[in-house]
């Protein structure tokens, strides 16, 4: 059995929306994921968490970051230039978890270096398809680092 990972994986959630914050708790809580799902509902909440200012002060480290596009004050293409562009944030793997299908949308996502690009599941069946794989991937398969 493998212990090297002896604390949950922390996983920042950039959502805008509550009720597809809660869709993925929940997904992910049934799907069995040993995690915590830590939320962040505007792009300037992403950048609070990561540097640990203001209310976020105590903020775990996020080993992995689920990022919506359309957001509030800073949007997720924002976010995602700013994670990649910082040495402190550039090595947490990214996926972009959007409604967007756009061809322009991929291609900004994956030059601005994002790890993955999901477009979020229309039904429960295949949300709880694409928990399990982001679980079996980038939790089980991945080696993540461990700053």
């Amino acid at each position: 059995m493998n212990s090297e990972r002896v604390r949950p994986v922390e996983i920042l959630l950039v959502e805008d929306n509550m009720g597809d914050v809660r869709l993925m708790q929940e997904a992910f809580g049934m799907a069995g994921v040993k995690n915590r799902v830590n939320v962040a509902k505007d792009g300037e909440e992403a950048i609070a968490f990561l540097r640990r200012t203001g209310e976020f002060a105590s903020a775990p480290r996020p080993d992995l970051i689920l990022l919506d596009l359309n957001l509030p004050r800073k949007d997720g293409r924002e976010v995602l230039a700013e994670i990649k562009a910082d040495t402190q944030f550039r090595r947490i793997p990214v996926v972009i978890l959007t409604s967007s299908q756009a061809e322009e949308d991929i291609l900004r996502a994956y030059n601005l270096n994002v790890n993955s690009y999901i477009t979020k599941p229309s039904d429960h069946d295949h949300l709880m398809n694409m928990v399990r794989g982001i679980e079996e991937f980038w939790l089980k398969v991945v080696k993540l680092p461990k700053d």
